[in-house]
């Protein structure tokens, strides 16, 4: 029996005349995952992408890849059935046999996309939910809430048959909308904040600012493990490594100890927005909340967005701890996260910092530091890992 899978695109139907540039780039982004999973053909129809693979493709493999790809609003590993009614009856019954078993009720949804078939929508409903009543007696029929909905799509090339699909990580196709550079800070947030801009369609490029002697390897080792975690949604990112440790010294020596955090923010986003031009990146994202803690006042944000030219994107800004903790969760980010190797920023952390600082002064605790020449070494020198 022939299986295949059932790809179900969502929002990119509203995209009008540009959709098949949308598609293509999910189909792009949908064959690099599947490249260890045999050799796949896509067909996008409507609003449904087929992924049919060879002989030697494994489909469950490629299937359970694809649940994590953005722009899949759902998806469904589906039979072939020939174009007639006893080859739906009998594959319906052997390719859907366990879960009609485990389950209590039922109906059948019927989609004729091929209107020279025979058999209108309500007739093979009706037909074949009564092969399956007199298959599976234990079975009854509930239109308003089964537990399986039996799908029969009619297309061109033959019939496909179903269970119940399967949400898909929706959003947009990971480069649908450009490239963006996270500031992966090892903590919580920021794995939270490059998801939630991946699944708008953003390709990610990753920044992690470290501090040797004072940050750990295994601070470092946490970082990419964060990183990978949040490539299984977003695919490639591009992790970029900062040594910071000189620029932090010369911070704790110069410049006021209650401004130390906000003149530290300014730096790593001025050494951020140089690789992020380099990587022709069009905005920048943190994983900032709003109040959350002294750096993340409406002022001390204010002075920080100063420092840089492009956008500063800060998806969690309106979010609680526990809702952020929430997706942390759900992308299996938040064990990691609360791993206890400490990361740059609470390094030289001031024990009384400005929360309503004045831009000017800030301004000036950094210029007598005249920081310039070392962000751009910094940058300049910053090393980088491709992570899958």
């Amino acid at each position: 029996m022939k299986e295949i899978i059932l790809i179900k695109n969502g929002e990119l139907a509203l995209k009008g005349l540009n959709r098949k540039n949308f598609e293509s780039i999910m189909i792009k982004n949908m064959k690099r995952r599947l490249e260890d999973c045999g050799n796949f053909k896509f067909t996008a129809v409507q609003s449904t992408i087929t992924v049919e693979g060879d002989e030697n493709s494994d489909v469950s493999k490629a299937f359970e890849r694809l649940k994590y790809v953005f722009g899949i609003a759902g998806l469904s590993k589906a039979a072939v059935a020939e174009k007639d009614m006893q080859s739906i009856f009998d594959t319906t019954v052997e390719y859907l046999e366990d879960e009609l078993l485990l389950a209590k009720t039922f109906k059948v949804n019927a989609k004729r996309s091929d209107k020279s078939f025979p058999y209108g929508s309500p007739e093979i409903c009706a037909q074949t939910g009564g092969v399956i009543l007199s298959k599976f007696p234990h079975l009854k029929v509930d239109v308003h809430n089964p537990d399986l909905i039996v799908t029969v799509e009619v297309r061109d090339f033959g019939v496909y048959i179903h269970g119940n699909q399967l949400k898909g990580a929706g959003g947009m196709p990971v480069g649908s909308s450009g490239k963006a550079a996270i500031l992966m800070s090892g903590g919580i947030d920021s794995p939270v904040a490059g998801w939630m801009m991946a699944k708008r369609g953003l390709q990610l490029i990753g920044i992690h600012f470290a501090s040797p002697p004072y940050t750990s390897e295994l601070a470092e080792k946490k970082v990419r493990l964060l990183t990978e975690k949040v490539a299984k949604y977003s695919g490639r990112i591009k992790l970029y490594i900062v040594q910071f440790t000189e620029i932090q010294e010369k911070i704790k020596d110069v410049c006021p100890e209650d401004l130390f955090t906000l003149v530290m923010r300014r730096l790593m986003m001025k050494t951020a927005q140089i690789i992020a031009e380099k990587e022709d990146c069009g905005a920048l994202i943190t994983g900032e909340s709003l109040a959350q803690v002294a750096s993340q006042t409406l002022k001390a944000l204010a002075c920080t967005d100063e420092a840089a030219t492009l956008p500063v994107f800060r998806p969690c800004i309106g979010m609680d701890k526990s809702e952020i903790i929430e997706i942390s969760r759900k992308i299996d980010t938040f064990e990691t996260s609360i791993l206890p190797y400490e990361d740059c920023c609470t390094v030289f952390t001031p024990k009384h910092p400005k929360t309503k600082p004045n831009l000017e002064e800030v301004k000036k605790a950094e210029a007598d530091g005249d920081f310039d020449e070392l962000v751009k070494e910094a940058a300049q020198n910053a090393r980088f890992v491709l992570i899958d």
